[in-house]
């Protein structure tokens, strides 16, 4: 467990030690200034009923963030180890394979998580301002937090198991994003013109990230939603550590 932290601790800070990781901030807070507009303007155009949560989670912004940010943060998880002539260093020191694997996924998780904190604080105005209590309700929040997390674990593992396959940062990003956007794409409803009670589009509607998003943000935990991506996550995570385990067959 020492090793693992260690790891961990090695591995955020990496994200502040260079400037990769304050680029992804100012990213970040540059969309989330953006999304925090969209929502003014929402809010002043017309009164709205939905939480804001909900308005936030059905911006464009929303989904930028999502899909630009995990490629950049996990690109560098193995893909740099290898340029830089570390990874051997690393795995050959008193860890196993599975916690190198696991403090790369979670280093990479608790960066990605600081990157929404300050979505909060965008909440926190608008209600200040609004003095509509309903607008910041703590179980709808932290149900959509819920949601982000459970997304940033699914998006970080697929991120990481890209990382492995290659030692150039920009290919892992290339393959992280490629992958990514697929699944977005799989799970938009306008792809699937079959009636709602067919099996494949049944199936498409289980792996709709948007529909599973649009849950979480009006405060209904969908334990389908939870195993979804519970399970997508530890499959990637098994596939980075076969990647990793590779090397020993070469």
């Amino acid at each position: 467990m020492r090793a693992y932290l260690t790891l961990v601790r090695r591995d955020v800070g990496t994200f502040f030690v260079s400037l990769t990781g304050y680029v992804i901030i100012s990213c970040v807070l540059l969309l989330l200034g953006f999304s925090f507009y969209d929502l003014l303007y929402k809010l002043n155009a017309s009164k709205v009923d939905a939480p804001l949560t909900e308005l936030f989670y059905s911006t464009f912004y929303f989904w930028l963030i999502l899909l630009l940010t995990a490629p950049v943060i996990t690109m560098r998880t193995f893909a740099f180890e290898k340029l830089s002539g570390t990874y051997e260093t690393l795995m050959t020191t008193p860890v196993s394979d599975l916690q190198v694997v696991l403090a790369k996924f979670t280093g990479a998780l608790l960066f990605y998580i600081l990157t929404w904190v300050p979505l909060l604080a965008c909440i926190a105005v608008v209600r200040y301002f609004t003095r509509e209590p309903t607008s910041f309700d703590p179980w709808t929040t932290g149900t959509t937090f819920l949601g982000i997390v459970l997304m940033g674990c699914l998006y970080m593992s697929l991120g990481c198991f890209a990382s492995a396959l290659t030692r150039s940062q920009i290919i892992a990003a290339i393959i992280s994003f490629a992958l990514g956007l697929g699944l977005f794409i799989l799970g938009l409803r306008e792809l699937v013109p079959a009636p709602p009670g067919n099996w494949a589009a049944k199936i498409f509607a289980y792996i709709s990230l948007s529909a599973q998003m649009e849950d979480f943000a009006r405060g209904f935990v969908d334990t389908r939603h939870v195993v979804f991506y519970l399970s997508s996550t530890a499959l990637f995570l098994f596939l980075t550590l076969k990647v990793v385990e590779s090397r020993r067959w070469k």
